[in-house]
């Protein structure tokens, strides 16, 4: 699960030097908001998710459903926040950076090690 989020991370960066490049720091910024309102409650979500699994006792399964819920709640949350807080954004960046880091966790389902 870790590995989606690296994954996760790294198309953040990418998308975000992408979009720096063509659409200047506005860009840059934009994407790298809309790939971290994707990752960090993905984060979130695994670091429960293995806290949970090491507690003796503890409802996995109550745990993913609630876990997942949460994380769509925050990932709409931070959405609504970078839109309303941050006046300069780039939508076009945003939306990219969002849609790769969202798309790149699949990429760790290919390899296997």
């Amino acid at each position: 699960m870790f590995r989606a989020i690296l994954l996760q991370a790294g198309a953040v960066i990418i998308t975000a030097s992408v979009a720096g490049f063509f659409a200047g720091t506005r860009g840059a910024v934009s994407a790298a908001l809309g790939g971290v309102a994707c990752a960090l409650p993905n984060f979130l979500f695994a670091l429960r998710l293995k806290l949970a699994a090491n507690r003796p006792g503890a409802s996995y399964l109550a745990n993913f459903f609630l876990g997942e819920f949460v994380k769509i709640a925050a990932t709409v949350g931070l959405l609504v926040f970078i839109v309303r807080e941050y006046a300069d954004l780039h939508w076009p960046s945003m939306l990219i950076g969002l849609g790769l880091a969202l798309q790149a966790g699949f990429l760790a389902f290919w390899k296997k090690s």
